[in-house]
């Protein structure tokens, strides 16, 4: 935007700001955050502090220093206010887990959820993965400002704390959606089981699993030794290897990209995923192995290959019903494209990769920010009058 269009936001930015920032307690600093998130929207190649401080007619650099990397003010408080205000426009089918693994900002990880449609998306919150050498490193924590209560946790394990508060936060939580970086934990999944939540989970086709049809059996006892336990004839196979050659697959169209419909081939199937993970689960919650009965659950697994393809590309297991529509299925599986899109402007039009500072604090600070200017131009886009509305 150019500050013409930036200036003409002025009125509508200021009563958001109202809004979300209401829980930061000084005036003058929700003041700051008003000007911040103009120059995170304004037109210019660098988004970090000095460049949008020399854009702006009422940019004090040291003033935005001290208000991102030092000021105490909570960030939590804001990021939920933004996340409510999203979601009731918004109304997300799915909650994207995404953009920790394997995309870097500045030596920083992220681990980030964000509410998804066919037509909009934003980010619901962030948290900032502390590599596992930080863990004992005082001189780097102290430096960072890294809270003593902080230590090394899997992305996993971060994703779920994410999805808890949000869940806090918002009480329902849609269908959730995310990469096999994720979907290849089977602990992952079976922790978001327990909490009732539905996923479609991009997954490896080396995953071992048996087929729905599979049926433990119980070998006779021998009378020596403990009591046998069921088990399978048959042992598990790659998920590649149970997609046979009887398989339905279907085309299904689920959006319209720029050069027309997305359209490919697929076929879902039930299997029973059988690794360890879900073997002593499912022995677990039976209330032991002696009372096993050794069935292991089902699980929808969809399976994509194109017409073009002599074999299946893309995989994803869920835990929705086998009757649930494939072209919902699919929608939800694919709908990880608008993450993409939220980072593209993200990162390039909002500078979310562009912050410079080196602490705990600036950085939590600086997505918040972020993550408020979209949310602006989100719900400027999506309902003009939600921004006038708390």
């Amino acid at each position: 935007m150019d500050m013409r269009e930036v200036n003409r936001l002025r009125a509508g930015l200021g009563l958001f700001v109202e809004d979300v920032f209401a829980s930061v307690p000084r005036k003058d600093q929700r003041a700051k955050g008003e000007c911040y998130l103009r120059g995170l929207m304004l037109d210019g190649r660098r988004k970090s502090i000095q460049p949008m401080a020399k854009r702006l007619p009422d940019g004090n650099m040291q003033a935005l220093q001290q208000f991102v990397n030092q000021s105490p003010w909570p960030w939590a408080p804001v990021r939920r206010r933004i996340a409510e205000r999203l979601v009731r426009v918004v109304k997300p089918e799915v909650w994207v887990i995404d953009g920790a693994l394997g995309k870097r900002a500045n030596c920083q990880v992220a681990v980030s959820v964000h509410a998804a449609t066919d037509t909009a998306s934003c980010p619901l919150e962030w948290e900032l993965f502390l590599p596992e050498e930080w863990a004992h490193d005082l001189l780097r924590r102290t430096a960072a400002g890294v809270p003593e209560e902080v230590g090394h946790v899997t992305k996993p394990r971060l994703a779920l704390g994410l999805l808890e508060r949000l869940a806090g936060w918002l009480g329902s939580v849609p269908v959730l959606v995310a990469d096999a970086g994720y979907g290849r934990s089977v602990s992952f999944r079976l922790a978001l089981e327990e909490r009732g939540w539905s996923y479609v989970m991009a997954v490896e086709p080396k995953e071992i699993a048996r087929p729905a049809d599979a049926v433990p059996y119980l070998p006779p006892y021998q009378g020596l030794g403990p009591p046998t336990l069921p088990r399978y004839r048959e042992p598990a196979r790659p998920l590649h290897q149970l997609v046979g050659a009887d398989a339905c697959f279907e085309a299904v169209t689920w959006r319209q990209g720029s050069k027309g419909s997305m359209t490919s081939r697929f076929a879902v199937l039930q299997v029973r995923p059988s690794g360890k993970e879900a073997t002593r689960t499912a022995q677990e919650q039976a209330g032991g192995r002696s009372r096993w009965d050794g069935v292991l659950p089902l699980r929808t697994l969809l399976v994509e290959q194109p017409e073009e393809a002599d074999e299946p590309t893309n995989y994803w297991m869920s835990n929705l019903p086998a009757t649930t529509p494939i072209a919902d299925l699919v929608r939800f599986a694919k709908m990880r494209w608008r993450v993409e899109h939220d980072y593209r402007e993200l990162k390039h039009g909002l500078g979310l990769d562009h912050f410079e500072g080196r602490t705990w604090r600036g950085w939590h600070h600086h997505v918040t920010l972020v993550t408020a200017a979209q949310a602006f131009l989100t719900l400027r886009r999506y309902d003009p009058k939600a921004l006038t509305t708390a």
